[in-house]
């Protein structure tokens, strides 16, 4: 695994740097003999002696390990990279670049967690294939990397020799799927009941996106979109809005995606899904309630949307985003 960051690692990156080494570093013998050989190489010396490295922002590793044992290694695994890497296009230390390079061409399978994806495709690696990361992080690897097919919408992506995750727990999901791979089910499925947690996740991170809400400045459209959120209920039109606004629906149509970026059925759509979700994850309201409020329709169209769009049922969103107090006195009625 590579160590991006060897002085003033900030505290908040230590959890996907945690997370191979829980999965691969600590042996299993009871599971599988012999268990993964996980090796931390820095991307430097590390610090010296007494110079202060561990500031107030972070904390200093020192590894044994260097970028050369990189190469001929069976699995390398870039957790994350620094977030002036992501945020301000710092450039990534030329050093570890040509290094992923070179194990690659020696044969490593490449995973990347979270903004990891930004080092395999500055090396490459990702160039026309599909790859994930964090969804906060995916439109600006899209844009810095063209030539990879971004998706924002899942847990990770399995291309064979170079696999990528989102950021965070979908982190884990990876490590246990290269288990399962590696393996086998049974393995990844005792691993995941010690660590507490579930062997395979239902959905992508489509689940845990917030819906843009489009700060358009078309100021003769406002009155007719917050009109219709606060309608969405009604079975509605885009002849019907696009009335309301005193337009052709041609007008309206060419209006709204200039304003929005999307269509105007997409619009409503989105607006609907992101109604249902706040009433599933507020309310105890029966799906089909929900349904009829959202302007989703029955519970089966309901379900139909949320797991194209989400990639999850109604009843798996509500179970992973339970209301506040629902132990207790229970959700909010309506």
């Amino acid at each position: 695994m590579v160590v991006t960051e060897e002085i003033g690692v900030p505290s908040w990156d230590l959890y996907e740097l945690s997370i191979p080494c829980t999965v691969f570093g600590k042996p299993q013998p009871d599971l599988a003999d012999p268990w993964y050989d996980l090796r931390l190489c820095g991307t430097g010396a590390g610090p010296a002696e007494g110079d202060g490295a561990a500031d107030a922002h972070g904390l200093s590793l020192r590894t044994r390990y260097g970028l050369d044992d990189l190469v001929g290694a069976d699995t390398v695994i870039v957790p994350s990279v620094p977030d002036p890497c992501v945020e301000e296009g710092r450039p990534l230390p030329r050093a570890l670049i040509a290094a992923l390079r070179r194990a690659h061409d020696a044969g490593a399978r490449m995973v990347s967690l979270c903004t990891g994806a930004f080092a395999l495709a500055e090396a490459g690696l990702l160039d026309g294939r599909r790859a994930t990361a964090h969804w906060m992080h995916t439109a600006q690897l899209a844009e810095r990397y063209p030539k990879v097919h971004v998706d924002a919408s899942v847990l990770y992506v399995d291309d064979g020799d170079v696999l990528t995750s989102a950021g965070l727990t979908a982190g884990l999901d990876l490590c246990l799927h290269l288990v399962r791979r590696d393996l086998g089910a049974h393995v990844a499925n005792q691993l995941a009941r010690r660590m507490v947690v579930p062997a395979h996740r239902p959905g992508g991170q489509a689940q845990f996106i917030e819906l843009p809400v489009p700060a358009g400045d078309d100021e003769g459209l406002a009155p007719v979109l917050a009109w219709a959120r606060a309608h969405l209920d009604r079975p509605l039109t885009v002849a019907d809005l696009a009335r309301r606004a005193a337009m052709s629906p041609r007008t309206f149509y060419r209006r709204l995606q200039a304003a929005t970026g999307t269509t105007p059925l997409q619009w409503l759509l989105d607006q609907r899904l992101g109604r249902a979700r706040s009433l599933l994850e507020s309310t105890d309201l029966p799906i089909e309630r929900v349904g009829e409020l959202s302007g989703l329709g029955t519970a089966n169209n309901l379900r139909h949307h949320f797991l194209r769009n989400l990639g999850v049922s109604p009843g798996e969103y509500r179970r992973a985003f339970p209301a506040a107090g629902t132990a207790g006195s229970g959700r909010t009625r309506l």
